[in-house]
C-alpha cells in the first residue's frame, strides 16, 4: 500500500533532481515528496487511532448504560416484592400473585445478566483495546521518528551535492575566464613576458581547482546516489512497511473487537431465554380455579343461608310471625308484637354490618369461619412463643448446670432470676394459650368438661372473661337451619356447667395440710382459683402436684388456692409421704 508510493528512478534535468511516484503519477522535489507524503500518514494514522478511542467511548457508555439498567431492574423487583409480616405476604398465596413473585425474581436474575455483559465488555473490550492504543501511539512515534531521521539525513546529503555542484562550477567557470585571460595576454605583443607567465600560472591554478571541484562533486555525487538509492529503496520503504503493519493491526483489532462485542451478547442469551422461560411457566402455573378455592377458604363465615320470609298479611289484625328457619339477629326486648309500619329491626346475615375499631379479644364480631381461623391463629402464635421461652429455658438449664459443675466459668445464682423470669413468662403465655384454646373450643362446638385438674391448668379464667365468653357463645349459638336464637333453655344450659363448678367449689370441705412450702419466687395470682405469693414466705400444702403443673396451698383458713409448683420448695410430712 504505501511502498506504491515509492521513487522509481532520477533524472538530471536542468541541475535538479525530480522523482517519479508511480503510484500518483505525478511529479515531486524529492523533499517536497516525502514531507507530503509523511504529512498525510501521520494524520492517516492519528485519525485511525481516534476511531480507535471513539469505538473504546462507544464500548464505555454501553456498558454504563448496562449497569443503569440492571440496576433500576433490580430495584424495580425489590420495590414490588412483598414485605415481610404484612399483609402482602398473605396475598402470595393466590397462583397469580406466586407468578407475579417468580416474575419478580426472574426479573433480577435478567439483571444480572445485563452485569455480566458490562462486566465482560469492560474486561475483554475496553481494558484491552485501551492498552492497544497505547501500545500503537508508541509505534506510531517510533515510526515516524524514524521516517524524519532517514529523510534529514537525505535533505543534508542533497545539500552537500549541490553545494559541491556550484563549487565545482564556480571553479570550471574561473579556469575557463583564467585561460581565456592567459591566451589574450599570450596574443598581445606589447605584455611583458613576465605577465604573460603570470597569467599562464593562474590559468593553470583555476584548471587545478577546477579538476579538484570534478573529483570532489564527483565522489559527493556517488555517495548521494547511493544513500539516495538506500534511502527510497531500503530505508523509507522499510519505515512505510511497518506503519502500514500498525494501520493494518489497527484495523484488524478493531474489527475483534466488535466479534468480541457481539459475542458478549450472545453469551447471555441463552440465561436471559431461560429467564423468560422461567417467567412463562410461572404464568402457565396459574390456576384460577385454585384461586377461588382459596378465597372461598378465606372468606367463608359458616352461616347457612336463611330461610323463606312468612307472608305478613297486615289486612288482618294477627301477630307478625318470623320464620324460624330465618337468620335474624333482631332483639325484641321482651316485646312479643312490634307497631304497625314500623321497620324490622331484624337484617339477613349477608348485611350485618362489621364493627369498627380494634373489636373484642375473642373476635366474637366475626363470623363462626372467619372467628375460628382468628382464634387458631392465635393459638399457634402463643404456642410459638411458649416453645422459644421453654427453648430459652433449657439453654439456662445446661448453663447452669456447667456453672455447677465448673464454678470457675461462672456463678450458678446468676442465672435463677432469668430462669424464674422465663418462668413467669411462660406461665403467662401458657395461661393466654389456654384461653385462646377454650374459646376455639366453644366455636368448634367442643366445649371441654370443667374437671378440678381442668381447671388448675386453665388457671381459672376471670370471671369477667368467662361472662363474656358465655355471652358471645350465647348470642353466636346457631340453630341447625343457620338462624341465630335467643333460646332462654340454651342460655340456662350453657350456664349450668358454671354454676355446678362453682358450687363444688364452695362446697368443698378444708382438705388437711400435708406439708409445707416456701415461696421461691413472687407470683401474682390474677385468675380465679389462684393465690398470690410473696419471694420467702412459708405456707401449707394442702394438695400435692398431681402432674400438672401445679401445687394447692393455703395461707389461712380463709385464703388457699393453686400457684405452679417449680414457684415453691415442698417440705412433705413424713406421714403424707409414706401414704
Amino acid at each position: 500500500m504505501f511502498g506504491s508510493m515509492m521513487v522509481e528512478h532520477g533524472s538530471k534535468c536542468s541541475g535538479r533532481l525530480w522523482i517519479l511516484d508511480t503510484a500518483l503519477d505525478t511529479w515531486y522535489v524529492p523533499g517536497q515528496f516525502i514531507q507530503d507524503q509523511f504529512d498525510n500518514l501521520e494524520k492517516h494514522t492519528q485519525w485511525g487511532i481516534d476511531v480507535l478511542e471513539k469505538y473504546i467511548k462507544f464500548v464505555k457508555e454501553r456498558t454504563e448504560i448496562e449497569i443503569s439498567y440492571a440496576k433500576q431492574l433490580r430495584n424495580l423487583s425489590k420495590k414490588y416484592q412483598p414485605k415481610k409480616n404484612s399483609k402482602e405476604e398473605d396475598e402470595y398465596k393466590y397462583t397469580s400473585c406466586k407468578a407475579f413473585l417468580a416474575t419478580l425474581n426472574e426479573m433480577n436474575d435478567y439483571a444480572g445478566q445485563h452485569e455480566v455483559v458490562s462486566e465482560n465488555m469492560t474486561s475483554q473490550i475496553t481494558a484491552e483495546l485501551t492498552r492497544f492504543v497505547q501500545e500503537l501511539k508508541q509505534e506510531r512515534k517510533l515510526n515516524f521518528h524514524d521516517g524524519r531521521k532517514a529523510q534529514q539525513n537525505i535533505e543534508t546529503s542533497w545539500k552537500q551535492l549541490e553545494a559541491s555542484k556550484r563549487r565545482f562550477e564556480r571553479d570550471c567557470k574561473e579556469a575557463d575566464r583564467a585561460q581565456q585571460y592567459f591566451e589574450k595576454m599570450d596574443a598581445d605583443i606589447n605584455v611583458t613576458k613576465a605577465d604573460v607567465e603570470k597569467a599562464r600560472q593562474q590559468a593553470q591554478i583555476r584548471h587545478q581547482m577546477a579538476d579538484d571541484s570534478k573529483g570532489e562533486y564527483s565522489s559527493i555525487l556517488q555517495k548521494f546516489n547511493h544513500e539516495q538509492h538506500e534511502h527510497y529503496h531500503t530505508h523509507i520503504p522499510n519505515i512505510f512497511q511497518k506503519i502500514q503493519q500498525m494501520e493494518e493491526k489497527r484495523i484488524v483489532r478493531i474489527g475483534e473487537c466488535m466479534k468480541t462485542y457481539a459475542e458478549v451478547d450472545r453469551q447471555v442469551i441463552p440465561i436471559i431465554v431461560k429467564c423468560l422461560d422461567g417467567i412463562t411457566k410461572a404464568a402457565e402455573s396459574i390456576d384460577q380455579k385454585n384461586d377461588s378455592q382459596l378465597v372461598i377458604e378465606a372468606f367463608k363465615s359458616g352461616f347457612e343461608p336463611p330461610g323463606d320470609i312468612d307472608f305478613e298479611d297486615f289486612t288482618q289484625p294477627m301477630k307478625r310471625t318470623v320464620s324460624e328457619s330465618s337468620l335474624s339477629n333482631s332483639r325484641w326486648d321482651g316485646k312479643s308484637e312490634p307497631k304497625p309500619g314500623s321497620k324490622s329491626k331484624g337484617k339477613l346475615w349477608p348485611f350485618i354490618k362489621k364493627n369498627k375499631g380494634g373489636g373484642p379479644e375473642d373476635f366474637s364480631n366475626l363470623p363462626p369461619e372467619q372467628r375460628r381461623k382468628k382464634l387458631q391463629q392465635k393459638v399457634d402464635e402463643l404456642n410459638k412463643d411458649v416453645q422459644k421461652e421453654m427453648d430459652q429455658r433449657d439453654a439456662l438449664t445446661k448453663m447452669k448446670d456447667v456453672y455447677i459443675k465448673n464454678p470457675q466459668m461462672g456463678d450458678a445464682a446468676s442465672v435463677d432470676h432469668k430462669l424464674a423470669e422465663l418462668g413467669q413468662n411462660m406461665e403467662k403465655l401458657r395461661l393466654e394459650a389456654q384461653k385462646f384454646e377454650g374459646w376455639l373450643a366453644e366455636v368448634e362446638g367442643r366445649l371441654p368438661v370443667r374437671t378440678e385438674q381442668t381447671r388448675r391448668q386453665s388457671g381459672m379464667y376471670d370471671t369477667q372473661n368467662t361472662s363474656a365468653v358465655n355471652n358471645c357463645v350465647q348470642d353466636r349459638e346457631s340453630s341447625p337451619d343457620g338462624s341465630y336464637t335467643e333460646d332462654q333453655s340454651q342460655e340456662s344450659e350453657m350456664k349450668v356447667p358454671v354454676t355446678e363448678f362453682d358450687d363444688e367449689f364452695d362446697d368443698e370441705e378444708p382438705l388437711p395440710t400435708i406439708g409445707t412450702c416456701k415461696a421461691l419466687y413472687t407470683f401474682e395470682g390474677q385468675n380465679e382459683g389462684t393465690i398470690s405469693v410473696t419471694e420467702g414466705e412459708m405456707l401449707y400444702v394442702i394438695e400435692e402436684d398431681k402432674g400438672d403443673g401445679w401445687t394447692r396451698i393455703r395461707r389461712n383458713e380463709d385464703e388457699e388456692g393453686y400457684v405452679p409448683t417449680s414457684y415453691v420448695e415442698v417440705y412433705l410430712d413424713k406421714n403424707a409421704k409414706d401414704s
